[in-house]
């Protein structure tokens, strides 16, 4: 497995737990363990931005394009 793979692989692993800790934060109600769930989702959150900066620097990760004023501007009006 090349370096690339094992990036992404991680990337989208740490996402998936990144959504499991969000939903078992608002599902608990011990506020002990509602604490240790965000500490443990803002340590993620940090290591996944980290990996996330490496990635893009070796080029394994191309963000989509930007969106225009006009497309923007739509989105905005279709919510609304």
């Amino acid at each position: 497995m090349d370096e690339k793979t094992m990036v992404n692989d991680i990337l989208a692993g740490v996402k998936s737990d990144l959504t499991a800790y969000q939903t078992a934060i608002t599902e608990a109600e011990n506020m002990q363990l509602r604490q240790a769930f965000q500490e443990i989702r803002n340590s993620d959150e940090s290591f996944q931005f980290e990996l996330f900066k490496v990635a893009k620097a070796k080029g394994y990760y191309k963000p989509a394009e930007k969106a225009t004023v006009t497309e923007i501007n739509t989105v905005k009006s279709d919510l609304q």
